[in-house]
């Protein structure tokens, strides 16, 4: 059983900044791709940062030069350093990401269970 764990999340004044957290646990093999999504309500899911198992980054246009997407291989865990927030960044961010495990022969997506970034004054 692979459990994706979000933390960081919570209310900032705009300019301000949050470093969200996800830590992935149980029997994996090896983690690939990294992702972070978030959604607003009533709005899609969207792709807000990515990163290779290499390292090799992207970012939506909405935030580049604002968020820093990062990993710790030996923590299993990936990162999402989040600076000068806007109001429109408020939304539930998700991590994502791109796992082989002992139980399955290929790789899947799992997901974790949401954290709450509001950027209000």
């Amino acid at each position: 059983q692979v459990q994706l764990v979000e933390s960081g999340g919570g209310l900032v004044q705009p300019g301000g900044s949050l470093r969200l957290s996800c830590a992935a646990s149980g029997s994996i093999v090896r983690i690939n791709a990294m992702r972070w999504y978030r959604q607003a309500p009533g709005k899609q899911r969207d792709l807000v940062a990515g990163i290779g198992s290499g390292g090799t980054t992207n970012y939506a246009d909405s935030v580049k030069g604002r968020f820093t997407i990062s990993r710790d291989n030996a923590k299993n865990t990936f990162y999402l350093q989040m600076d000068n927030l806007k109001p429109e960044d408020t939304a539930a961010y998700y991590c994502n990401a791109n796992l082989k495990t002992y139980s399955y022969l290929l790789s899947r997506d799992y997901w974790g269970q949401g954290t709450q970034v509001t950027v209000s004054s």
